[in-house]
């Protein structure tokens, strides 16, 4: 398996390219629009074909890539199918593995951040990999104050999807806004500021009710395009235009 860590420095969103060198088929995890042509160059640089788009869930803070790449490089969006996007090629539901050529990918149901939202799972014979998207960050986790967001149904999701998982199991979130790139189940069971050290349900709320950030400032557009798979909707503000305008919309 081929593995590359990208990141759009605006969002700080986290890009995941998996291949399969047996079979050549390629996906990206949470693909970013901004960066769209920057991935597909690299991919051309490795002398790889993007097959598949997979996204964890709608995002609040950027829009997804992956309506732009399918028109670029006529690679299929796969989305989680509780989401019931009709420009989704392929819906994904846990219990039912995403193949990428050789290489299983296990969607994990972890809402919470979003009622809808997805990990994703690869268990490699050395290591297992857990993309954990906005549920489980490093040292962090998702909002739960918009989108459906819910903070004990988040504490249920890490804890009986997430912390059940080997304490070796690396994780690969969607965001890091540190300059960190990975952590272990084994280091957030430990350490996470808000889940870490055994705290309790009632501990968790209490720490996410507390938080009083400030409004996504692309949420008002990110949301409704994303539901759309990338689509730039009318409403984009001019200082957030410019990747709308680099090639066809549709």
């Amino acid at each position: 398996m081929l593995f590359r860590q990208w990141q759009d420095p605006d969002s700080c969103t986290f890009t995941y390219l998996v291949h399969c060198p047996e079979t050549g088929e390629t996906v990206l995890i949470d693909p970013v629009l901004d960066t769209a042509e920057r991935d597909l160059e690299a991919l051309q640089t490795l002398g790889l074909r993007l097959t598949y788009t997979l996204d964890t869930h709608v995002h609040a803070d950027h829009l997804t890539g992956a309506r732009r790449l399918r028109e670029l490089a006529g690679s299929k969006i796969a989305f989680p199918a509780a989401d019931d996007l009709p420009c989704a090629d392929i819906h994904v539901r846990e219990g039912e593995v995403f193949r990428v050529g050789n290489i299983a990918i296990h969607p994990l149901f972890t809402p919470g951040h979003t009622d809808h939202h997805h990990g994703y799972l690869i268990d490699t014979p050395s290591h297992k990999l857990l993309f954990s998207g906005d549920a489980l960050l490093i040292d962090a986790c998702g909002r739960t104050d918009f989108q459906s967001g819910d903070a004990r149904t988040l504490y249920r999701s890490i804890h009986d999807k997430f912390f059940s998982l080997p304490d070796d199991t690396l994780v690969y979130p969607c965001h890091d806004y540190d300059g960190r790139r990975v952590s272990t189940i084994a280091q957030e069971k430990t350490r996470n500021p808000r889940l870490g050290g055994g705290k309790n349900m009632d501990t968790f709320v209490a720490i996410m009710d507390g938080l009083d950030l400030p409004y996504p400032r692309k949420i008002d557009f990110a949301v409704p395009g994303n539901r759309d798979c990338g689509r730039c909707p009318d409403n984009v503000p001019p200082e957030f235009s410019a990747p709308c305008k680099r090639g066809d919309q549709g």
